[in-house]
């Protein structure tokens, strides 16, 4: 035991130890697989071998002329042989392998492990493009998983905010460590519980490929996979894609592009609305002139509906006094040739051949007397359906053409501006005789007719509304 004055400062105690690490320690190959590989902006190369059967670490550093070359086989999961020397490195107090090279051995068990779990998952069609749902272009409620302590619940804060604001709901979870995975599919149970929650962010901001784990975790990829609303992964690491993000509806780099992407500009919204609302209003006054000379074409081919009506009133009038006509003719040339039927019977009557010729009367005579009255009974017979037939014909020609003649009528009150006025309307006519279809036709102090279904209004114009400014006053 020495004293207080033979104790040894912190730095001359590294110096030792370097001296004897590097003293014991040779140029050796060292096998074990990546983790936390991370190229530095001077150019060396930072990472740690891990033994896959042992819970040991080593870090390594590769300076930038080595780098260079071998950068490409030390990449995070990778099974490689590292070729270097141990060195203290004084600053930090710590232990590290100073490697020079390098060459792949195969996949780090990690790494197969992963592989494995995606190709199974995949198999299982949790990854189908198809699946993929769009975001919500206005979400009532974005919710968030991620650490409350973490810088990407303030980006998604900052960006929502800039974009025009939304309403976050954030659900607490870790997203490192043993219980991240749970806690993340608590979040999100908790979320979708909120039926106005529309689209979940679930991320963190970054970090090494280590720190990542909790999103390759299988009750995370596979509760995002049958979550009922859309979900945008925000891992925050460019390089590498996570599990979540293939099963998640959108992927985003950073939590920051995730906000940019759900919650929608506002002023870009408004801008869209005046432009659609400007689109329609045009539209509705091109489809309102449209329909307007179409009306006023109908008008002018329909004419007066009323003459129309009184013109076919007319020509039925017409029609049943030339039917009446015909049916009393005809009555008139059966009659007379009733008339000569009967005087030609008259005189071939049995009692006037027997007051000529008293007891000339044989059986030919009498034979021809009975064909006689039989040949006079059939003309009657006919003359009198022939007569009856003539006068139903009037009577049903003058039916059809009423029938007719109605329907007509029927059509033409429905197209009939007075129909209109007969269900509560009324059409104001201007001092130009023309209907007034503006507001702006009229100014106050102007006469205006109101034609009503019954009778008509003499009225003065006292105010003129145009859309939703109001000139003048209101007089009734």
């Amino acid at each position: 035991m020495t004293g207080d004055g033979d104790a040894l400062s912190v730095a001359e105690v590294s110096r030792r130890l370097r001296r004897a690490v590097e003293a014991a320690g040779a140029r050796l190959w060292v096998q074990g697989e990546v983790t936390g590989a991370k190229l530095a902006a001077s150019g060396h190369l930072y990472f740690s071998l891990k033994d896959e059967r042992e819970d040991a670490l080593l870090e390594c550093v590769m300076y930038r002329v080595a780098a260079m070359r071998f950068a490409r086989a030390i990449t995070d999961g990778a099974r490689v042989e590292v070729r270097g020397s141990a060195s203290f490195f004084v600053p930090r107090g710590r232990v590290q392998l100073i490697a020079d090279a390098a060459r792949p051995r195969g996949r780090g068990a990690l790494l197969e492990a992963l592989e494995a779990l995606k190709q199974r998952l995949a198999a299982e069609g949790l990854f189908r493009a198809e699946k993929k749902r769009s975001l919500p272009t206005s979400p009532r409620i974005v919710g968030v998983v991620t650490s409350a302590t973490g810088a990407a619940v303030h980006d998604i804060a900052r960006v929502a905010a800039r974009r025009g604001g939304a309403r976050l709901l954030v659900a607490r979870a870790s997203v490192q460590g043993a219980a991240a995975p749970a806690e993340i599919v608590r979040a999100l149970d908790l979320l979708e519980r909120v039926a106005e929650v529309d689209v979940i962010i679930v991320g963190r901001g970054g970090g090494a490929v280590d720190d990542l784990a909790a999103f390759q975790d299988e009750r995370v990829v596979r509760r995002i996979a049958r979550a009922g609303v859309p979900i945008v992964s925000a891992v925050g690491h460019e390089v590498d894609v996570t599990l979540a993000d293939l099963a998640a509806d959108v992927r985003a780099a950073t939590p920051s592009q995730a906000a940019e992407l759900v919650v929608p500009e506002r002023r870009g919204q408004r801008d869209e609305v005046a432009r659609q609302r400007d689109a329609l209003v045009r539209a509705m006054r091109g489809y309102l002139d449209e329909c307007r000379l179409h009306a006023d074409d109908n008008r002018r081919r329909l004419g007066d509906p009323q003459r129309r009506v009184h013109d076919a009133g007319q020509l039925v009038d017409e029609l049943t006094a030339r039917l009446s006509t015909r049916a009393r003719e005809l009555v008139a040339a059966h009659r007379r040739s009733a008339l000569e039927l009967g005087a030609r019977l008259a005189e071939r009557h049995p009692r006037a051949a027997l007051a000529i010729e008293r007891g000339a009367v044989d059986a030919a005579t009498l034979r021809l007397s009975a064909e006689l009255v039989a040949r006079i009974a059939a003309d009657r017979r006919a003359a009198d359906a022939l007569g009856a037939r003539m006068l139903a014909l009037p009577r049903r020609a003058v039916t059809d053409h009423r029938r007719a003649v109605a329907s007509v009528v029927a059509r033409l009150d429905a197209l009939s501006p007075l129909a209109v006025l007969s269900r509560g309307y009324a059409v104001a006519i201007g001092a130009d005789g023309k209907a007034l279809v503006r507001a702006a036709d009229a100014a106050p102090g102007d006469r205006v007719e109101v034609r009503l279904h019954e009778g008509r209004l003499l009225a003065t114009v006292t105010a003129a509304e145009t859309g939703s400014k109001i000139s003048g006053g209101a007089r009734r």
